[in-house]
């Protein structure tokens, strides 16, 4: 339990960070979820920024996403007896979740972006700087790699979904050192309190009976 209501706890990549990104199940994960009741899912990502506003140490909240991946599967509708199914992704990610993270999101220590373009690359390399440089100029705030096709993913099995990015490094060409892997890491550990304390406090104010555009009538 947190913050007085059940959860559930997924981690994507396995429990001792061996599964990279390109090949996570997310279609697993997501049907997991959905399996055991899940209605909502606020989802944390470590990303690099584009933008200097967002520093490391900063969270946003996302409210947009840019899709670079190349070789995932990214629905669960393929056609056959299902038929054509076009999911509407004008707002990817739940209003009402995100309220609450915003409304929760001003502590001590820590600055808290209400909104966020979030790049999703393919993985696991690191991009070049010519690709963080297209990724800006196209509007991206942030780069990870997991956070599509989950997103879509959660939309298509009626989940309410939000995301707090957690920025861990600036992106290449525009960080004075080379990227590493062990500095994605470092940074996300001197965050893990920060975002517990957001997740408790968000997941504790959460209203158990409403509405909102990607779910309607959600009831826990």
């Amino acid at each position: 339990e947190m913050g007085g209501r059940r959860i559930a706890f997924l981690t994507r990549h396995g429990g001792e960070h061996t599964v990279p990104p390109h090949l996570v199940n997310y279609r697993a994960n997501i049907t997991a979820l959905k399996e055991v009741g899940v209605k909502k899912i606020i989802a944390t990502a470590a990303v690099g920024s584009l933008n200097t506003d967002m520093k490391p140490g900063d969270l946003v909240i996302l409210d947009q996403f840019i899709d670079f991946t190349k070789g995932r599967p990214l629905t669960f509708f393929e056609g056959g007896s299902r038929g054509v199914v076009h999911t509407d992704m004008t707002t990817p990610y739940c209003p009402e979740l995100s309220r609450q993270l915003k409304k929760y999101g001003e502590m001590p220590g820590v600055k808290v972006h209400p909104q966020g373009v979030y790049i999703c690359t393919e993985g696991p390399r690191f991009e070049t700087p010519a690709e963080i440089k297209m990724y800006g100029m196209l509007g991206g705030d942030l780069v990870g790699m997991t956070n599509v096709p989950e997103v879509v993913l959660a939309r298509e099995k009626g989940i309410c979904y939000a995301a707090t990015a957690i920025v861990t490094n600036f992106a290449a060409g525009i960080s004075p050192t080379p990227l590493s892997h062990q500095e994605v890491v470092e940074a996300m550990e001197t965050s893990v309190a920060h975002v517990r304390d957001l997740l408790k406090s968000s997941i504790s104010g959460l209203p158990r009976d409403y509405e909102c555009p990607c779910c309607p009538s959600q009831h826990d």
